[in-house]
């Protein structure tokens, strides 16, 4: 059994879905938002990653 701590959710509280149900807060899915606490920590550092890639992509912050 590892010692790591959980990641912590992105969740910032501004829970409101867009056109394609994804969370305009945090950027995650309905699936993402409702497996979250089922998930291992490698499952959810791939589903921040999404999270990222959908925040870049709907210009909501900068690349680097």
């Amino acid at each position: 059994m590892s010692d790591e701590r959980p990641v912590a959710s992105p969740c910032v509280n501004v829970c409101a879905l867009d056109e394609q149900d994804i969370c305009i807060g945090c950027q995650r899915t309905v699936d993402e938002i409702t497996r979250w606490g089922r998930m291992d920590n490698a499952q959810r550092r791939e589903v921040l990653k999404r999270c990222h890639e959908r925040a870049l992509a709907a210009g909501l912050v900068i690349g680097l």
